[in-house]
């Protein structure tokens, strides 16, 4: 199970995304999804609880925002919450409705106002709760440590309800916690898609389009992180491509297409073929290869398909290269905590020498 906390200041626009269609998509499309898939893009939300609020979507946010002026403080008065159970996984509809009221009672706003939501156009069954930081006696329930409240409670929720068990965030385990292999879905996507864009392009700007289309959102700075269409960053460093790596990948392949062309140029150029032609210790069994009452033309055909023939080997032995090229840098191993306190220790004894 995967939980989501986040906070914000418009009321009206987190209840609309809530309780409306993707917007991106058109009536027809969402008929022929719903046919293919098997899925309800059409009248996705249900609503499965109102708590001290009702009505439609402006009604809902006029009502909270009229509680959240209670307290003139508080800028951000919308808590978003989310739960999304694992692939596979489903619950009925009174257990959602019981695990969105745990929900509300966990993060301290079981008696605010707030509605669950259920949304129906994923694989993986998810709920959504709005609710208002601001109770009704002015005061706002507190934001700090909500990662961790949520970490926990995903946690709980699994055993709970019986739900596959996965590992916390690893900032939430203790060291010997952390050394467990993770498997990461989202994580080999993207090293799988790095890889097979890093071998069809030869420059940034075109790596940068071909990542777009793929539905990545590329954020480059000192380093490149990549927001895939869940809005989830991950570091191209986690994934063996940091920007080092990329930018280096794609100046050797310029300099390999560089020389390639160079090569091919120079085989092409017609004095040099015929210089070749004249050099070659080889000409005698070539022009045996062609039937005896061959013409000029017949020579030049032959000389062309050994022309094309050494192109060829050069181009499969590039690709080679390439591919060995475009491998990911090998991920560093967690290192053991036996092997962390040696480093400590060795690092006072210098210090300690130098003073």
């Amino acid at each position: 199970m995967i939980g989501t906390v986040t906070t914000g200041s418009s009321f009206y626009h987190c209840i609309s995304y809530c309780l409306e269609d993707k917007q991106k998509l058109t009536a027809d499309e969402k008929i022929k999804n719903e046919l293919t898939e098997d899925l309800q893009h059409k009248n996705r939300a249900e609503v499965l609880a109102y708590n001290y609020c009702f009505g439609n979507k402006q009604e809902l946010a006029d009502q909270f925002h009229e509680v959240a002026r209670l307290s003139k403080r508080v800028q951000q008065p919308v808590l978003h919450l989310s739960l999304r159970l694992a692939p596979g996984e489903k619950l009925d509809r009174e257990q959602l409705v019981a695990m969105g009221k745990t929900l509300a009672e966990t993060f301290g706003v079981g008696d605010h106002q707030y509605l669950t939501i259920l949304h129906k156009d994923t694989r993986e069954q998810h709920i959504h709760l709005v609710a208002n930081r601001v109770g009704y006696d002015g005061k706002a329930v507190s934001t700090s440590n909500n990662y961790f409240e949520m970490d926990q409670l995903c946690r709980r929720l699994e055993k709970e309800y019986h739900l596959r068990e996965v590992l916390s965030a690893r900032r939430f385990l203790s060291q010997e916690q952390r050394q467990i292999p993770r498997h990461d879905i989202r994580k080999e996507q993207l090293r799988h898609d790095l890889q097979q864009t890093l071998q069809k392009v030869n420059d940034y700007e075109a790596f940068h389009k071909q990542m777009q289309q793929l539905g990545y959102k590329i954020i480059k700075g000192r380093g490149i992180c990549f927001l895939d269409d869940k809005k989830v960053k991950i570091k191209g460093s986690e994934v063996g491509y940091s920007l080092a790596t990329i930018e280096r990948i794609l100046a050797i392949k310029r300099q390999l297409q560089e020389k390639q062309l160079q090569k091919i140029a120079t085989a092409l150029q017609p004095k040099q073929q015929k210089q070749a032609i004249h050099l070659s210790r080889d000409r005698q069994k070539i022009q045996r290869s062609i039937h005896p009452t061959s013409n000029m033309k017949d020579w030049e055909n032959a000389v062309e398909k050994e022309i094309n023939r050494s192109i060829g080997q050069l181009q499969k032995t590039l690709n080679h290269l390439l591919y060995d090229l475009t491998k990911p840098e090998p991920m560093q191993e967690s290192i053991s905590p036996e092997l962390l306190k040696e480093s400590e220790r060795l690092k006072k004894k210098q210090r300690h020498l130098h003073l």
